[in-house]
């Protein structure tokens, strides 16, 4: 990158910096598909990721994700942490004889993984999860956290 003078011509060239990282990024990101033979497919999720709500209750909290075209058998959850949620999810693709034919192709297939912040923290004990039309709904028990420590008084 050369410097040609200038507070907008700064931008300019940090501008064209990131255009060329971009493409540079995008150049080997496709290469690593094609060697790893997933053709020319994507990851299913893309951007922001897997949606998710999460709803806090009295004694629980309730997330629920959206996994359009997972099967129940390909969607795994983890604890991480008391406050850390791990959803992960593989999308498998029908085997189809021959690429050609199509006029366009945006349906994806590959793998999800999210890690959902809590705003508690919960434990495994007592906690239930289904999934149904492509939603994942998991109940996790609140834990009773004690902060401080107790100092005996004289």
């Amino acid at each position: 990158m050369v410097r040609r003078g200038g507070f907008h011509s700064f931008w300019r060239d940090f501008d064209e910096m990131m255009n060329e990282m971009r493409a540079e990024m995008e150049g080997r990101f496709q290469s690593l598909l094609t060697e790893t033979g997933t053709g020319h497919y994507l990851p299913a999720i893309r951007g922001e990721g897997l949606r998710v709500d999460v709803c806090s209750h009295e004694d629980e909290i309730v997330v629920a994700a959206d996994l359009p075209g997972a099967d129940r058998e390909n969607v795994s959850l983890r604890l991480v942490t008391p406050r850390l949620l791990e959803i992960a999810a593989i999308q498998k693709q029908e085997k189809e004889g021959e690429e050609e034919g199509y006029f366009m192709r945006e349906r994806v297939y590959g793998s999800m993984k999210r890690t959902v912040s809590l705003p508690a923290e919960v434990t495994e004990e007592g906690a239930s999860a289904t999934f149904k039309n492509g939603v994942l709904e998991v109940h996790l028990k609140k834990v009773e956290v004690e902060r401080g420590t107790l100092i005996p008084i004289e």
